[in-house]
């Protein structure tokens, strides 16, 4: 994603999410990073790492997708709402039915002085 005239995104920064799959609710950490202009990202579980693609925030849209191994081999798509510090919405694999995600930022040490 490009960001044209802005210094940051307003979805930079580390999210604790919780995707409440038909399995369970699982945990992940997700970090936006904004890089000469383009919005990154990474996802991480306690099994693995995986770099977000598509990555894109229209408005207060932020959406991606990314490749699991762990519970299972999956590939996800993620669409959510960007609120402030919390995230909603939902992801989805495939022709599974969507799961709900929630996310909520960090807060960073001397935040909001």
């Amino acid at each position: 994603m490009h960001i044209d005239g802005a210094n940051t995104s307003p979805a930079e920064g580390t999210w604790d999410l919780t995707v409440n799959t038909p399995i369970g609710k699982l945990k992940a950490v997700a970090e936006f990073v904004r890089r000469d202009g383009v919005l990154t990202g990474t996802a991480r579980s306690a099994d693995e790492e995986v770099p977000l693609t598509d990555l894109a925030l229209d408005g207060d849209r932020l959406s991606w997708r990314q490749s699991i191994t762990e519970p299972m081999r999956l590939n996800l798509e993620f669409i959510l709402e960007l609120d402030g510090d919390t995230l909603k919405g939902t992801s989805r694999a495939g022709r599974l039915p969507a799961s709900k995600v929630t996310g909520v930022r960090r807060r960073t040490p001397g935040a909001g002085r």
